[in-house]
């Protein structure tokens, strides 16, 4: 019987395209009569252009032509607001705009040729003469000019008072460094100019609605008329939630030469825009002789750029993990010569976690106490910072299994007293937490004249299983095997979705598809009994079901008309409808809405070179009802692995003096490879969510990072016996 896949761990659905080369990517699509574009980046940090030369580069044979401020089309932007649905606040980047540089990068001139060797050769023959300006690139030189603001939490009680008088208090700086998204697939958009105005758009996004936004904005053009396309993304986790340069750049060219085009950034053209910022943060903590936490403060300044406010959710969390009677939070944002930084996975929570649970745990030592036990002993049913219940929370269910499977409780506390060999060994645990969001979303459920299930949603999938647990989600609803449904995504023409971003996306889109279908059977259900001489007549809903194609009596699963008996019916065809999925605002009013995590971490230190190795690690999540175990585990270990690149390995390196990164390049920007991966375990909690939405699900997109790169630096404490607060962490620090 059909209507069991939710809960199983089913592959991959598109796996196999995508491991064939079958899959399509942005720039992989076989346009004919395609131009391709090459974008030229500024070279100076700040400053304005002086002149700009194109003649050479306009004269080598197969370059058709050169955009630059000087020469570009008149847009839409000039009267109209275009920033894209996902923009802080400030003034968005316009390229081409004029002469001015905001940071170095900053795409200056695209050319456009026959083919793209042609056209990056040609971007060097390019001239540009600079008037080059001072520049401030520094986090760390550039705190005491960052200002207050307003996402801060209100402080509670008189926290100064309280801080002094306590017996226990720990105080620490942390400082993480600044991290680029690197997702396999490159940034690339690929313009089929469909004559008229009308233009159909193959991009690398998160959010084909976005983009489409985008474009129809700053281009004047009918939204109906621009469609974005999506179906397969190599990667993202955040890089592609808002239009990069490099469509408004390819749609430019595409409009004005009336012709396909193409353009791909390079690896390095990717690192100047797509960055987590550079975070400095001070936290004190205070408890009395019992562990009982009395006063919590944390400080985060962040870098954005001059012309955005990008904030992120940094301090706030602390407190919706554990109880203090007195807290003092502020956040201040430090405007440097820098593009505005992006989302990156776990935006914020990741930041805030790493200071948080260290301190913890710093302040667990000094109690002289086990981190976990100190963590029970604050551990609250309701999130203290709002006074309300959670929809649900298992984290003690989590700290339970985890540390029961990673063997916690057979460590001794004291640090450097564990040893293998020549091996220091660390165990360290820390705690994470994220939100559980949802968003309206809109899905069209058609039966179609084959009796199938057909979904259209806007929604894309980046690597997350997206495609394969919407399929689950439908064919439960409707009783049917996954391979009855057909699950049409990654396309602005289809109905209304939110990003594919904040680990929303379960519970926006399969919420909505659970609403459509449902609509769906209840118009099958009105239909099939308008027929002569139906059995259904006589039948109350509660004593029918669907399974496998059919509408049966549930007390002895007999059919009672077919799937396709009703499309006859209907005079062959298809039924459909459009339906509204979205948050019960009014009722979640009164809860508050978070997954949980803890994190349990060995790892092994060389005694003489220092060299430091995640030898083992478990995570437990509760994240509601897991639709695909398989696909979920999945995301839970690629976010294992980047926590292990996050603390050990990723950081661009910033030249303050030329204001420029150092090692724009996979070479130099270290990322772990297979040797370093060792024995990764993941747990799913059993949490029950009958609140939150009628999935029961949460997100587990982000979740997985927040609490490992903490429990990896409290480990490497326990091993060394020193408290490293800046990440990531060299083996030279331990020196």
């Amino acid at each position: 019987m059909a209507g069991l896949s939710v809960g199983k761990a089913i592959n991959r659905l598109e796996g196999r395209a995508k491991v064939t080369g079958a899959a399509k990517y942005a720039g992989e699509y076989n346009v004919p009569d395609l131009l391709y574009g090459y974008v030229v980046n500024s070279r100076i940090t700040k400053g304005k252009i002086r002149s700009i030369d194109t003649t050479k580069a306009k004269a080598f044979d197969g370059v058709v032509e050169v955009f630059t401020h000087e020469n570009r089309p008149k847009l839409a932007w000039l009267k109209l607001k275009y920033k894209d649905i996902d923009a802080p606040s400030g003034s968005a980047l316009k390229p081409l705009h004029d002469a001015e540089i905001k940071f170095s990068g900053q795409p200056i001139a695209l050319v456009v040729a026959k083919d793209y060797e042609t056209a990056r050769y040609a971007a060097t023959l390019v001239s540009v003469q600079y008037e080059a300006e001072p520049f401030e690139t520094c986090l760390e030189t550039n705190l005491d000019k960052a200002r207050d603001q307003k996402n801060a939490p209100k402080p509670t009680g008189h926290f100064e008072k309280a801080y002094e008088k306590s017996p226990v208090k720990v105080s620490a700086e942390y400082l993480h460094s600044t991290e680029h998204h690197n997702p396999i697939e490159l940034f690339a958009t690929t313009t089929i100019y469909e004559g008229e105005g009308k233009l159909t758009i193959y991009d690398k996004t998160q959010w084909t609605i976005n983009n489409q936004v985008y474009v129809a904005n700053v281009f004047g053009l009918h939204f109906k008329d621009v469609r974005v396309l999506a179906p397969f993304v190599g990667g993202a986790f955040g890089s592609g939630l808002r239009p990069q340069y490099q469509l408004f750049l390819c749609v430019l060219a595409a409009l004005h030469l009336k012709r396909n085009v193409r353009v791909t950034l390079d690896r390095h053209q990717m690192f100047p825009f797509s960055h987590r910022p550079p975070t400095y943060q001070k936290t004190r903590f205070s408890a009395n002789n019992d562990g009982k936490i009395t006063a919590m403060n944390h400080i985060a300044v962040s870098e954005t750029s001059e012309y955005e406010d990008k904030i992120e959710e940094v301090v706030s969390w602390s407190h919706r993990l554990y109880p203090a009677p007195n807290t003092l939070f502020q956040h201040k944002l430090a405007p440097l010569n820098v593009h505005t930084p992006l989302d990156m996975r776990a935006p914020g929570a990741s930041t805030a976690m790493h200071a948080i649970e260290c301190t913890m745990d710093a302040l667990a030592y000094k109690l002289n106490m086990d981190p976990l036990d100190f963590r029970l002993i604050n551990y609250s049913e309701n999130d203290p910072a709002e006074d309300k219940p959670f929809t649900s929370k298992e984290l003690k269910q989590c700290y339970e299994k985890a540390a029961e499977k990673f063997g916690w409780r057979n460590r001794n506390p004291v640090p450097g007293s564990m040893q293998h060999g020549n091996k220091l060994i660390g165990y360290g645990m820390a705690t994470g937490i994220w939100d559980a969001e949802q968003y309206p979303s809109r899905v069209e459920a058609i039966l179609n004249k084959e009796g199938r299930l057909e979904i259209h949603n806007a929604t894309t999938d980046i690597g997350t299983g997206t495609f394969t647990v919407m399929t689950q989600i439908a064919a439960d609803e409707l009783g049917l095997l996954p391979e009855d449904v057909i699950f049409s995504y990654g396309d602005s023409k289809n109905p209304f979705s939110a990003s594919q971003g904040g680990s929303s996306t379960t519970a926006s889109t399969g919420v909505a598809v659970v609403m459509a279908v449902k609509a769906l059977k209840a118009k099958l259900l009105k239909k099939a009994r308008a027929i002569s001489n139906s059995r259904l007549k006589k039948l109350e809903d509660d004593e029918i079901s669907f399974a496998d194609g059919n509408i049966i009596l549930k007390t002895d699963d007999a059919p009672l008309i077919s799937f396709r008996e009703i499309i006859a019916a209907n005079k062959g065809k298809e039924i459909k409808t459009t339906n509204l999925g979205k948050p019960h605002f009014l009722k979640l009013r009164k809860y508050s809405k978070a997954t949980h995590s803890a994190a349990f971490v060995e790892v092994e230190i060389d005694r003489d070179l220092k060299t430091i190795n995640v030898t083992r690690a478990v995570t437990a999540v509760a994240a509601g009802k897991i639709i695909n175990p398989k696909t979920a585990r999945s995301q839970i270990l690629g976010a294992m692995v980047w926590s292990i690149s996050k603390a050990l390995r990723e950081e661009t390196i910033l030249d303050e003096n030329l204001g420029k990164y150092m090692n724009p390049n996979l070479g130099e920007y270290h990322i772990p490879v297979h040797a370093d991966i060792h024995d990764l375990e993941v747990i799913f909690a059993d949490e029950k969510d009958e609140v939150i939405n009628e999935l029961g699900v949460k997100g587990v997109g982000e979740i997985g990072m927040i609490a490992m790169p903490a429990a990896i630096t409290n480990a490497i404490f326990h091993a060394t016996g020193r408290r490293i607060n800046k990440l990531p962490i060299h083996f030279d620090a331990l020196m």
